[in-house]
């Protein structure tokens, strides 16, 4: 479980932190009393959790790219924190297809900008660089893959953090060396999880932004790649577990570096119809979708990770299954579709999951 006295008053900066994942993990670092700085562009949706919730008002905030090394540094050496959370990517498979480049630029040259600027700086305790599942050469196999499988990726975006785990890797041997701890004082480590879902997620090319766009206009949702079979979690699930090993790279320094895995239950793989399918009885009779067979990039269709090591070490364990996670997720659409107060909605399912084991 987070540790909430470790948290108080900690200071942080989080790269991304206007985005779907950084403003829920900036919402719940707030709720943490945390000292939340974040560094980011603008929020690269319209709605966006980050203008929804207020995030602004909870946080120091610096806008900027993660390519802009230069405006990186200024901000690292500001700051001064002692936790860093790297977020900021361009995070979209679709997206990477059509500007390949841009998302190599931002993922992997974004992830060598940050560990640069932090290798000149002293003073930083942990870093942790958020990648995804995506970052392993995906075989289709029923199994989940362990933190020592090859990394590798079908498309741009699934290569590019597989590229920015090798960069961690090489930083973490040649700068961050767990063997020479007590001269650097450093610990790097990696986070993959898989399918986040949460209220708040407006991206394109998303099945849950997609489906609630299409609900909330009345139109009729078109999904791709039906049995597509994904491990579905809720995103307080797997920020639990960064939060978690950052607090074990703090106190612990080199037992708890390297790549670590935080998806969700195997119970929990279900495939794209079948989540589509409950959102709607959740939601209402009126919510209706159809298969898209359009002949699209592609997509892979079974992925998930072995999460022995972060359940052994750290006594991580997801805590919501897919059938609360869903109920979550509609019930946050709801409050949203009736003008609620975001950011409380976002605070009471944080309380909800904390507070409540089963």
């Amino acid at each position: 479980m987070v540790n909430k006295a470790f948290w108080k008053s900690k200071k942080v900066l989080i790269t991304g932190h206007t985005g779907f994942k950084g403003s829920w993990l900036s919402i719940l670092l707030n709720w943490l009393e945390a000292d939340v700085h974040g560094y980011s562009l603008d929020p690269p949706t319209s709605p966006s959790l980050y203008e929804l919730a207020k995030v602004d008002k909870l946080l120091d905030s610096t806008i900027g790219d993660i390519r802009d090394f230069k405006l990186l540094q200024k901000t690292i050496k500001k700051v001064k924190p002692e936790v860093v959370i790297h977020l900021a990517a361009q995070p979209l498979v679709m997206e990477s297809y059509r500007n390949p480049r841009e998302t190599y630029e931002i993922n992997v040259m974004g992830t060598v900008n940050l560990l640069d600027a932090i290798r000149l700086e002293h003073g930083i305790k942990a870093i942790l660089n958020v990648t995804s599942d995506k970052c392993y050469e995906n075989k289709e196999w029923l199994w989940g893959y362990r933190e020592n499988e090859p990394m590798g990726g079908y498309d741009p975006y699934s290569n590019s953090k597989g590229c920015s785990e090798l960069v961690t890797s090489s930083f973490r041997t040649s700068f961050f060396n767990p063997n020479d701890y007590s001269k650097h004082g450093v610990a790097l480590a990696s986070a993959r999880a898989g399918n986040v879902l949460g209220g708040g997620d407006w991206a394109q090319d998303r099945l849950i932004p997609d489906f609630f766009r299409a609900i909330i206009r009345g139109e009729k949702l078109k999904i791709r790649s039906p049995y597509a079979i994904r491990p579905w979690q809720h995103v307080v699930d797997p920020l639990s577990g960064y939060l978690m090993l950052c607090e074990k790279l703090c106190s612990n320094g080199p037992e708890y570096t390297g790549g670590w895995n935080f998806g969700a239950d195997i119970n929990d793989a279900r495939n794209v119809e079948w989540i589509v399918s409950r959102i709607c009885e959740l939601w209402s009779n009126d919510a209706v979708y159809e298969v898209d067979n359009a002949i699209r990039p592609h997509e892979a269709n079974y992925l998930k990770l072995d999460c022995t090591k972060a359940r052994t070490l750290l006594s991580w364990n997801p805590k919501w299954n897919v059938e609360t996670t869903l109920e979550m997720v509609v019930d946050w659409y709801k409050l949203y579709h009736n003008n609620a107060d975001m950011r409380n909605a976002c605070v009471h399912q944080i309380e909800q999951y904390f507070m409540n084991n089963k």
